[in-house]
């Protein structure tokens, strides 16, 4: 899912924390946020609310390194339904900051910015 030289990027600068009720998509990690590192299952629950269905289109996953690294295409054949789920990927060891958003059929947007620690 990542590689040794992206993992070698610096670190993008990390942005103030936002908070706000929001209506959009809920966006939760099912698979703990420690992981061994040669190889793990990976799940991402995307929640739609009030009645509106997931945009599979809209789906961004992003490795926040300076620059950016699009994640999108190696997480989007695991997209089912609701749920991106992959039965085994791998990350160098380290502490990898990614971001998962993606808009309801209204056009809300929902989003989650987690850690993911690879020992």
């Amino acid at each position: 899912m990542i590689t040794e030289e992206e993992a070698r990027l610096p670190d993008a600068p990390s942005a103030a924390p936002t908070r706000g009720i929001s209506r959009g998509p809920g966006v939760r990690l099912s698979t703990p946020d420690e992981v061994t590192a040669r190889g793990f299952p990976l799940q991402l629950a995307l929640d739609p609310r009030g009645g509106a269905r997931i945009d599979p289109d809209s789906l961004k996953v992003t490795y926040l390194k300076q620059p950016a690294v699009d994640l999108t295409a190696r997480l989007k054949p695991g997209l089912q339904g609701n749920q991106i789920v992959l039965s085994r990927v791998a990350v160098p060891a380290g502490i990898h900051p990614i971001r998962v958003s993606v808009r309801d059929t209204e056009g809300r947007e929902g989003a989650l910015t987690f850690m993911l620690r690879a020992r």
